[in-house]
């Protein structure tokens, strides 16, 4: 690991230090070899004072159980029919599953328990078909689950449920993470599976809003893969219940969680609830930030050298683009001393976060800032994204001619013989 891995790290910790991330790890997931690097992942988690909760699936081990057995299932996923023999096999499972889970955190020195903390009830007939053992989550034991978290403890949650009565009920893990998660105002929901994120696989998409996703389920839902729907349709419901991220990882990828949780633009697809990107005002703390984010630009000559005090100077001038509290875009707005003409300057994204928008929303809100200053025209001087700017903002070549007299005085000192770009704004 590099220093500035572990730097990168720990601009994470302070926001992330007793909030609750809720685990759900696909019965796949455990039995792939990867299994024991996710442990060792949860006890850096825990090392960083995040309350974990776990919970499993089972589907991969009953049908795997079915087979050797051969006795014939009504139902793997907890979503259907769940018959006696169905049930029988899914409690040898979930049993084998969880103590699996058990031994993989003792390894790692970690504190955990099986617990009982799902309330559940038989989810009914359905279409004039009665479900039998299948069971839906009617609450889940917060209080309980609250005391092992405050304890330090793990609380291993299985893909069953128990009514008053002591009657045992398969359900639905997707369904029971996201249950968990609202009850307990969890920060993070994620899944964990045999498959990749939404999009190609390498070009997963790796973040979207709420309302995005939701969109995208009902109008693509063919475009989704089948293993991941129930993710998507349980982690938007997660969002519009009080969580705010829920991610969907690959749990086959080495070190994939630490990744996805570390990194600004992760290795899943996140559906994030409120808002995740940000652009605000920058800061006298942010100029190292801007310096660096614009480093490379000014070396491949898009933009113009700026020292430390050039930006200090101008420092209300600037903004930054920010994901979760990291700036990975800036963008300048100076106003010339006619006061009807503004020039959009420094616009940088980092190189991570290229084609995802985010110099286009940058731009729009650089022309927002200069519209609410009154400002009727806005220029910008490029050397090699005038297309870009063309293209993407709507801007129309000019000349050195149309800049204020001593913005062109400038021009012609640098030497650049930057294109002149020019928008009208009212």
């Amino acid at each position: 690991m590099k220093v500035s891995d572990l730097r990168g790290i720990l601009t994470y910790i302070p926001g992330f230090r007793e909030k609750t991330f809720v685990i759900a790890l696909d019965g796949a997931i455990i039995a792939d070899d990867n299994f024991p690097n996710i442990m060792l992942d949860l006890a850096v988690l825990r090392s960083l004072s995040i309350r974990l909760v776990l919970v499993h699936g089972a589907a991969l081990q009953i049908e795997d159980l079915a087979k050797e057995s051969g006795v014939p299932i009504s139902n793997a996923d907890g979503t259907g029919i769940t018959d006696a023999e169905t049930l029988k096999l899914a409690l040898t499972a979930a049993n084998r599953i969880t103590h699996e889970v058990l031994e993989g955190l003792a390894s790692n020195d970690l504190r955990a328990c099986y617990t009982n903390a799902v309330i559940a009830h038989p989810y009914g007939i359905v279409g004039g078909v009665d479900r039998l053992f299948t069971g839906r989550v009617e609450r889940i034991d917060t209080e309980f689950l609250n005391q092992l978290l405050d304890k330090g403890v793990i609380p291993v949650i299985a893909p069953l449920g128990f009514d008053g009565d002591g009657r045992t009920f398969r359900v639905n893990s997707d369904g029971v993470a996201l249950e968990v998660a609202e009850a307990l105002k969890a920060a993070k929901l994620i899944f964990m599976t045999s498959h990749s994120g939404y999009g190609k696989a390498g070009n997963e998409i790796s973040q979207m809003s709420v309302d995005e996703a939701e969109e995208l389920f009902k109008k693509h839902k063919s475009s989704i893969d089948e293993h991941l729907l129930s993710k998507f349709e349980h982690g938007i419901r997660a969002c519009r219940n009080g969580v705010s991220r829920v991610h969907l990882l690959d749990g086959r990828v080495d070190e994939a969680l630490l990744s996805e949780i570390f990194s600004n633009e992760g290795i899943g697809s996140m559906i994030y609830a409120n808002e995740y990107q940000a652009v605000r005002r920058a800061l006298k703390k942010d100029v190292r930030s801007i310096r660096n984010l614009t480093r490379e630009s000014v070396e491949q000559e898009e933009l113009v050298k700026r020292t430390r005090q050039d930006i200090v100077s101008n420092l209300n001038d600037f903004y930054v683009f920010e994901i979760d509290n990291n700036i990975v875009g800036c963008v300048a707005v100076h106003v010339q001393p006619d006061g009807e003409t503004a020039e959009l300057a420094c616009l940088s994204v980092s190189g991570a976060h290229e084609n995802m928008g985010i110099g286009q929303k940058l731009m729009l809100f650089a022309e927002n800032a200069a519209k609410e200053k009154n400002v009727k025209t806005i220029f910008l001087l490029s050397t090699r994204a005038f297309n870009y700017f063309q293209q993407k903002g709507g801007y129309k070549e000019g000349s050195p001619n149309d800049l204020p007299t001593a913005r062109r005085e400038k021009y012609d000192a640098s030497g650049r013989n930057s294109k002149v770009l020019i928008k009208q704004l009212a």
